[in-house]
């Protein structure tokens, strides 16, 4: 029997999670559950009571059918008559249904399941998915050598290493998202927070050793199956395919393309996550920054609560102590006595002032006396001019003209470079002329960039320069080809390229 249509309003489906007995709702799902999973395929109503864990007392027989038949309304069940044996006359008298989850239930079930599991997973770094995933391009490696391909094997491969993958990326996320918090931990109890974060670091520079190891590893063999990639994810479609509801000819087309797309974003994602695309680092580079930079901000912290526990108070703990004092003063003159020890509040006779006190500065009170003219220098610095005239200004105008117009003619000469390589169109080495001592300079720069960039010599490559103001893109010519150019400062020659510079 098939089932019933989803009903008109899907959150239906849900309406056990929140309604009044959803205790009781919950723990009759999970026993539907269970029978899933145990390929069970209908469950009456006493094996229901029996096998499931009720968060207090169970429910009797005739409560558990109410709480059944309100989950058939929502949709989550399914009811139909019970034709077993009849075993006694009250049987034969009592309505008897067999009950099973729908797929609107099966589908709430499992994506509970999933929230659950989410909330309660702990994100970690993941040392030995990296040998995993490097296993599984090994084998990918020697599947590619046998001559005709096992698509069977080469399949089962392909999806070890994308759940693999993805378990590895989704945790590394995680993880360096709550480092953070785990950084700023510092209202806990001090041993309990300098033991965590003394593993902390141990766990991370763990890791990041094996990172270095095992990415670099991952990338080679990565490049090496970039040639054949896609027999293998064609190979894995194709296969997929095969469980596709039978059609026509188009049909059928559409399914093996729809998977070949969905593996080619799962492989690419593998090939950013550990090769650099030459414009900028690759996700793995991005983890090992993020994870280094995390060692020096955990060191100062644990540094910081090493301060605290030798003794050492912040400026809120010393207000607070102070605080205690003046409650402790007693009468309102040793309060006083207090204030002027602890803010320094006393005669400043000792400092050579413009103001002249009649009385000797001592029986007025600081709030009732005139103001007192302070020079900018005490005030600024902490310390009185000196006696005599005021240094000459020095007239500096002569060398600030100077520099202004050196500035605008390097200015000049770097633009006249830039309008001079950044053509936008496509030409030679050989073909660029002579250079001056600004431009070439200029194209040595950007030469150097994209060369550096380049991992394979006979594939184009295009780089981003350092300022974001220019892009090169360089694609090799024949072995045999040889570029000579003339400059200011002499010869450049060396293998011939085709080379574009735009900007951007």
């Amino acid at each position: 029997m098939e089932s019933p249509p989803l009903p008109d309003s899907a959150s239906s489906l849900f309406g056990h999670v929140t309604a009044e007995k959803a205790g009781l709702y919950r723990a009759t799902m999970e026993v539907f559950a269970l029978a899933k999973r145990q390929f069970r395929l209908h469950l009456r109503p006493d094996e229901v009571l029996r096998e499931a864990r009720w968060p207090g007392q169970s429910p009797s027989l005739d409560e558990l059918q109410l709480a059944l038949a309100q989950l058939v309304d929502w949709g989550n069940l399914l009811a139909q008559p019970d034709t077993s044996r009849v075993t006694s006359v009250e049987d034969f008298y009592r309505k008897r249904l067999l009950y099973r989850m729908t797929s609107g239930g099966e589908a709430v079930e499992a994506g509970l399941q999933v929230f659950t599991a989410t909330l309660a997973r702990r994100a970690e770094l993941q040392s030995v998915a990296l040998e995993d995933i490097r296993s599984r391009l090994l084998g990918l490696s020697e599947l590619t050598r046998a001559s005709p391909l096992d698509t069977a094997k080469a399949h089962i491969a392909l999806r070890d290493l994308a759940h693999v993958f993805e378990s590895l990326a989704a945790n590394a996320e995680a993880f360096m998202a709550g480092l953070a918090r785990a950084i700023d931990l510092q209202r806990a109890d001090v041993a309990v927070v300098m033991t965590f974060k003394a593993k902390l670091i141990d766990y991370l520079e763990r890791f990041l050793g094996d990172l270095v190891t095992r990415s670099s590893q991952i990338a080679g063999l990565l490049r090496e199956l970039a040639p054949i990639e896609t027999v293998l994810l064609t190979a894995a479609s194709e296969r997929e395919a095969r469980d596709a509801a039978p059609g026509d000819l188009p049909s059928e087309t559409e399914a093996i393309a729809i998977r070949l797309s969905a593996w080619r974003e799962r492989w690419e994602g593998l090939r950013r996550w550990f090769v650099s695309d030459g414009r900028g680092m690759s996700q793995s580079e991005l983890l090992r920054k993020s994870a280094l930079g995390a060692i020096p901000r955990l060191l100062q912290a644990v540094s910081t609560l090493n301060e605290r526990r030798a003794g050492r108070s912040d400026r809120a703990a010393d207000f607070r102590r102070l605080g205690l004092w003046f409650m402790d003063a007693g009468s309102e003159k040793n309060a006083h006595r207090l204030w002027r020890a602890a803010f320094a509040l006393s005669p400043t006779r000792h400092l050579g002032l413009l103001a002249k006190f009649e009385d000797g500065g001592t029986s007025v009170s600081w709030k009732d006396a005139p103001g007192v003219e302070v020079f900018p220098q005490l005030r600024q610095r902490a310390s009185l001019p000196t006696r005599g005239a005021p240094p000459k200004i020095r007239d500096r105008s002569t060398e600030r003209a100077l520099l202004a117009a050196q500035v605008a003619n390097e200015t000049a000469q770097t633009d006249a470079a830039r309008r001079r390589l950044a053509t936008g169109k496509e030409t030679r080495l050989s073909a660029l002329g002579r250079l001056d001592r600004h431009a070439f300079g200029l194209f040595l720069t950007l030469l150097g960039e994209a060369l550096a960039a380049q991992t394979d010599p006979q594939k184009p490559v295009e780089r981003l320069t350092g300022d974001g103001t220019l892009i090169i893109r360089l694609t090799a010519l024949g072995p045999e080809t040889r570029a000579v150019l003339e400059t200011e400062v002499g010869r450049f020659a060396g293998r011939d390229y085709s080379v574009v510079i735009r900007e951007v």
